[in-house]
């Protein structure tokens, strides 16, 4: 049965607190599952089922290579633990994966994953191949509080956070499928992690700090931080904090350039206004021009497309002197959505005044539509040029404008 906090868990922004568990369930069967704890974590637990504490810093050293280098789910795998060992361990710990309710492949080659926790909750995760990098968009709560008026997922409620094992389950449970144990540095398909799945990261912050943690860690996951991007919609007294202590890529939700289009479509703007969020995004420790700050933008049809929001847009990132670039994203249409796409024409038309302000503005491919798994492939606004260079010519036109 699920564990609910008695006091409503403090969620900053327009939408009253809402009561949601503050932790995932215990298994039923009594075993603490190991995915999730730090090493530290590990050692502690190990501790607690009664290892003397010099025994239980080793064992936890091998079980941390086991479990993150080599993807062991199994603990008579691990030949250098005496296999007098493995029963103890076995019946008091586990090594756990989300169960997979549902697994699809995409004409394009996206794969989406419908997953289940023990405690019955469900929640998705999308891989999206490219021909240079695997890119892996991981959830980090059971719906969301947000109520974004295009996404999806807003039309879901709050169930509750995922765990910190929850979100690295999802990044295991990829490396499982596309088989890339051991964990290698060189000749992975799975390169990078976006955190713009189900969820606002930043309200769940001390799991995607751990969970994250983990994914970096150079003995076992080993993804550098410069391949992790972490989205938000603008929680404001957060995002500093977030820059501090994970240190990973911002992307930001942005989608609209005046106050009353983005009170719309992203209420939590009521809360913390576009100079404010804006403001934020300057003082994110870690953004330069070889770190730049992500703006989504999703292209609504007479929403928030004109040219006159294009330049705008252009004026606000210059105005605060951001390091950035502007991801335009087609909007995916969803069953009762209140919004239609803008067209090639006007998303063309948008993307080339923010370049010519200095800006780069790629359009994102939409990826994984006929699964419904449009999570989003970054493509530049010309065919003929790679995103790279387009990125060039922006910061020399950037630079040019002074």
């Amino acid at each position: 049965m699920q564990t609910v906090s008695a006091a409503p868990m403090p969620i900053p922004g327009h939408i009253d607190p809402v009561p949601v568990p503050r932790a995932q369930s215990p298994r039923p069967d009594g075993r603490v599952d190991l995915i999730g704890l730090s090493r530290d974590g590990i050692r502690a637990a190990l501790e607690t089922a009664g290892l003397e504490p010099k025994q239980a810093k080793l064992r936890a050293k091998q079980l941390w290579h086991w479990i993150y280098n080599r993807g062991a789910t199994d603990f008579s795998a691990m030949t250098d633990i005496a296999k007098a060992q493995h029963p103890w361990l076995a019946e008091r710990f586990v090594i756990g994966r989300p169960d997979v309710v549902e697994a699809q492949v995409s004409n394009d080659g996206t794969r989406k994953w419908l997953l289940r926790s023990p405690d019955g909750q469900d929640y998705e995760m999308v891989f999206i191949p490219d021909a240079d990098r695997g890119t892996l968009c991981v959830s980090s709560q059971v719906g969301c509080t947000l109520n974004c008026r295009f996404c999806h997922t807003g039309t879901m409620r709050l169930v509750r956070n995922l765990t910190a094992g929850e979100i690295v389950g999802q990044v295991m449970l990829a490396r499982d499928s596309l088989g890339e144990w051991p964990s290698q540095p060189e000749g992975r398909l799975l390169t990078n992690i976006v955190m713009m799945g189900m969820g606002e990261p930043l309200y769940n912050f001390d799991e995607v700090k751990a969970g994250l943690q983990i994914v970096m860690d150079g003995d076992g996951l080993a993804l550098s931080k410069r391949r992790i991007t972490l989205s938000t919609s603008g929680v404001v007294p957060i995002m500093a904090r977030a820059g501090e202590e994970i240190g990973v890529n911002l992307a930001v939700s942005l989608h609209a350039v005046t106050k009353d289009v983005r009170d719309e479509i992203v209420p939590l703007n009521k809360k913390y206004g576009i100079e404010e969020l804006l403001q934020a995004c300057a003082d994110y420790p870690g953004a330069n021009n070889a770190r730049r700050i992500t703006f989504e933008y999703v292209m609504l049809k007479d929403k928030n497309d004109s040219d006159a929001d294009a330049h705008e847009l252009v004026r606000l990132l210059r105005k605060y002197k951001l390091p950035a670039k502007v991801n335009l994203i087609p909007f995916n249409p969803w069953p009762g959505a209140p919004y239609e796409c803008s067209t090639p024409e006007r998303i063309r038309s948008f993307s080339n005044i923010v370049f010519e302000g200095g800006i780069s503005a790629p359009v994102r491919t939409p990826r994984g539509r006929d699964i419904d798994a449009a999570c989003g492939q970054l493509k530049t606004a010309s065919e003929k040029k790679s995103r790279a260079q387009l990125d060039r010519e922006a910061e020399e036109k950037f630079a040019a404008l002074g």
